[in-house]
């Protein structure tokens, strides 16, 4: 193909956060040749974000903790929807993963005997967070960049895939453009690896950066691969709400994690008001003797503050609807009470500094204004839980891209260790696919020119901005696909989205391919609206409320849907079709550990 850069690998690596980084450093380990592309610059990946840390079951905190703990947690924290498998092999690997880690430079914070420190986090029994502050993904980030730039690994920045090409069933490769130059790229290869992340910028109020729009999960979908359980977004429910500039960028769970706690605009602790009656601590004198009651009563030594996300954003969420909430509509967090000024800048410098810049609010001496924010994507490419390999030959998923792993909704901390087990897996799998091929995959130059015919489309159109057309996708996406759902409002969403398909297909842009961020929108939108119509098709088709997915016209938990995940695939013409399928059995000595008492 002479018209068009091309390379030839073994292994290519889409995305270079955690997850891909890991991936790209176990392949080249492995003698496969690799590239990693990343849409962004290297180093500017989601996962620096990530500021609580890494579950993994040490047992430096609490010497009772072990992987049966941490498989235990997970599960229930994702309503047994989670693949166990996945699950099972997260939380052995896990450990090995952090010491590695250690190993390769990551510097943790210290018990005062030396090993590895490890905090509480919502849902965890024990205190099992490793963390560097709460800078945890960026000493990660860094950590993993230094290590693949010394292996050599060749790394395409500013470079974004828009489509992978198959030669008969099995992937050969991936065309995309150079951000800068706006120039067609296209990269020949054996296997290709997806780590892209998550969704959440077809949400108005989100943690996420520009970068999440759901490319691989749309890649993916495009190629004939099997999507899993989309309709549970996770909202973090402490993002910023003031000022509107700063409004859903993620407040750590660390801050809970550390002793802080939730009020609303009357100063009640009213996380009590949200969990079982037998947990309620209504006689307590003191907050210390209700958080005392709670624990004994719960047998984890945790507050109601830290109760998994999901149940915790559907509390503020209520408490705001009931007039409860702080001025700008959210609730608060306050840690200043809790904690020494030395303490909280000490433990939580990138919160402080952030808030102190941002907001202008000290928050050693006052209190947050916090609200849930869209923030993780459960749901995503299936992937055998070994291999990381997908349903279609040759491609391979691993973190937010990938589904399976936190089933209904994700426990803090797992993200950063699901990266590291599963990345590397990936890359493994990957390179070992890659040795199996006799012959490399042809690419089809018509095919590849076909794509290069589609990205340069939108300067041949007049229509609307897409800028106007993301606006009201995110309007619709935060009004009725949003924490609490109800199938009018759902099939409302499934209206507006096909109108807004039209709409982008009549999107323009103006200037030239050189740097222009209104072309690369009107690219991303393809991305951006095939996400939102799996979301709002599995949520619609979902008829209970079970995790991040909550139905007021269902809201009870059901069992018959506890045994099934909703499957999202192409169908003919390009339509998306949804199937039930069965969960996979799980063993028999797995299943009892469930079944011990909490």
């Amino acid at each position: 193909m002479p018209d068009y850069e091309t390379h030839d690998y073994d292994v290519v690596v889409v995305g270079a956060g955690g997850a891909g980084l890991r991936a790209a450093i176990e392949a080249s380990a492995q003698g496969a040749k690799t590239a990693l592309v990343c849409k962004s610059l290297l180093g500017k990946a989601h996962t620096v974000m990530a500021e609580g840390g890494i579950a993994a079951a040490l047992g430096n905190v609490y010497s009772e903790d072990n992987w049966q703990v941490h498989f235990r947690d997970t599960m229930r924290g994702g309503k047994m929807l989670n693949n166990w498998r996945m699950a099972e092999l997260h939380a052995r690997e896990a450990p090995e993963r952090v010491h590695e880690l250690e190993r390769w430079g990551a510097l943790f914070d210290r018990t005062k005997d030396g090993r590895i420190s490890q905090r509480a986090f919502g849902g965890h029994r024990f205190d099992r967070l490793a963390h560097v502050g709460d800078r945890t993904g960026l000493e990660m980030i860094r950590t993993l960049q230094q290590h693949a730039v010394h292996k050599g690994i060749d790394v395409f920045m500013e470079c974004t895939i828009s489509r992978l090409l198959k030669d008969g069933d099995r992937i050969s490769g991936a065309v995309g453009y150079w951000r800068e130059s706006g120039s067609v790229i296209v990269f020949r290869a054996k296997a290709v690896v997806l780590a892209t992340g998550g969704i959440g910028k077809a949400w108005k109020i989100t943690s996420n950066s520009w970068e999440y729009t759901g490319d691989g999960h749309s890649l993916a979908h495009w190629a004939g691969a099997d999507l899993i359980d989309m309709e549970f977004v996770q909202f973090h429910p402490t993002g910023m709400v003031w000022p509107p500039s700063v409004r859903g960028i993620l407040v750590t769970e660390g801050v809970r994690g550390e002793g802080g706690t939730l009020t609303n605009s009357e100063g009640e602790r009213f996380m009590f008001r949200y969990i079982p009656e037998f947990f309620r601590a209504e006689t307590a004198d003191t907050v210390e003797e209700a958080d005392r009651w709670f624990q004994d009563k719960n047998n984890n030594r945790r507050t109601p503050d830290l109760l998994p996300r999901d149940e915790v954003a559907r509390a503020i969420n209520a408490e705001v609807k009931a007039g409860r909430g702080s001025p700008h509509g959210g609730v608060y967090l306050d840690i200043a009470s809790r904690r020494s000024a030395e303490e909280i800048k000490r433990a939580l410098p990138s919160m402080y500094h952030q808030f102190k810049q941002l907001a202008d609010v000290d928050i050693t001496t006052t209190r947050m204004e916090i609200g849930p924010t869209c923030h993780y994507m459960m749901g995503g490419v299936r992937v055998d839980a070994d291999t990381a390999a997908s349903t279609v030959p040759g491609l391979f998923a691993a973190g937010e891209v990938a589904g399976g792993m936190h089933g209904a909704n994700r426990l803090g901390g797992n993200s950063l260790s699901d990266l590291l087990v599963f990345g590397r897996r990936a890359g493994l799998s990957a390179a070992e696919y890659a040795k199996s091929l006799a012959s490399a995959p042809r690419v089809n130059p018509q095919e590849a020119d076909a794509v290069a015919r589609e990205l340069a489309a939108p300067f041949e159109r007049d229509g609307e901005s897409p800028y106007a057309v993301q606006r009201d996708l995110q309007s619709a996406m935060q009004e009725l696909v949003g924490i609490i759902r109800t199938q009018p409002e759902l099939e409302e969403a499934l209206q507006k989205i096909q109108e807004l398909k039209e709409r982008a297909q009549h999107a323009g842009v103006e200037g030239n391919r050189q740097y222009n961020p209104g072309w690369h929108l009107a690219l991303d939108l393809q991305s951006l609206l095939t996400v939102s119509e799996a979301v709002t098709r599995a949520a619609l088709e979902r008829k209970e409320s079970r995790g991040a997915h909550t139905r007021d016209d269902f809201p009870k938990t059901e069992p018959e849907w506890g045994k099934v995940n909703i499957a999202v695939r192409q169908g003919p013409s390009g339509t998306m079709t949804i199937q039930k399928e069965p969960l996979p059995q799980m063993p028999g000595e797995l299943a009892a550990l469930l079944e011990e008492k909490k």
